[in-house]
């Protein structure tokens, strides 16, 4: 129930967000984007090359933006303001999902014990569906790129999502009691200095903090190509099924996304 109270909220904030601005005049953009996501998670090794390219999953969106520069009214004698020449209102609803699995030391084919098979044996996906907005900077004035001014238009943003997470958990682990086997829910099938309540595919919802650089391109009047790299940082370490607990668990689950997009004016 909490889920679906959050997204009636961001679509109540959408609302108001349209009624407060048409009063100083705004255009709307809509677009798509896509592209890899590497996901930070307690799988694998922290700043281990195996594990940050082995887990790298895939994430689509619908952007919606608030424009207040480009519009029909525009008026050479009263020139935008500093606010409305460098700054969009990016809202977006996302997905994305990346396949994990343990890389590194401790799971290397030296490694014999049934620890170190019970960490092989241990796979999962993290699944996430993001609503949130963001505010994109522009150094350079939105109506010069819009008049072609320049064909290149940098932007930097931060804002904040709501992600309603539903991981997967799953293990191949041989457990001596033909009972425990492939049970996610009994913590002998996991790592043995794990705490019970480590592993939890249960799902919920958190906010995250999201932070990006992108480029826009001018392909013509009324449409732009655009290639966006994003941090996102989550509020909840259990995003992926797993939070281990233990002193090498510093930061919680966060993912680096890069897509390109495709955006269109609408008016």
């Amino acid at each position: 129930m909490l889920n679906f109270k959050c997204l009636a909220f961001y679509l109540c904030l959408i609302a108001c967000y349209q009624t407060a601005f048409s009063q100083i005049g705004f255009s709307n953009e809509i677009g798509v984007v896509a592209g890899p996501v590497q996901f930070k998670s307690d799988y694998g090794v922290r700043e281990n090359a195996t594990t940050n390219f082995g887990n790298t999953g895939f994430g689509i969106g619908i952007v919606h933006y608030i424009n207040f520069s480009y519009k029909g009214n525009y008026n050479f004698r009263r020139p935008n303001t500093y606010f409305e020449e460098h700054v969009k209102i990016r809202n977006e609803i996302s997905w994305n999902k990346t396949k994990l699995e343990h890389f590194g030391q401790w799971v290397g084919p030296s490694k014999t014990s049934e620890d170190a098979k019970r960490l092989r044996a241990h796979k999962g996906y993290a699944k996430n569906l993001d609503l949130g907005t963001e505010f994109e900077f522009y150094p350079l004035e939105i109506h010069d790129f819009e008049t072609f001014g320049h064909a290149l238009s940098p932007f930097i943003s931060f804002g904040a999502h709501y992600t309603i997470y539903s991981p997967e958990v799953s293990t191949t682990y041989a457990n001596p009691d033909p009972t425990a086997v492939g049970n996610v829910t009994n913590p002998s099938n996991f790592y043995s200095l794990w705490a019970p309540g480590s592993v939890d595919a249960s799902g919920g919802g958190t906010f995250s903090l999201v932070s990006s650089v992108g480029v826009r391109y001018k392909l013509d009047k009324l449409s732009d190509l655009m290639l966006n790299i994003r941090g996102q940082y989550y509020l909840s370490d259990f995003v992926d099924g797993l939070n281990h607990q233990l002193p090498s668990n510093k930061y919680n689950d966060w993912l680096i996304w890069i897509n390109v997009g495709y955006i269109y004016y609408l008016n």
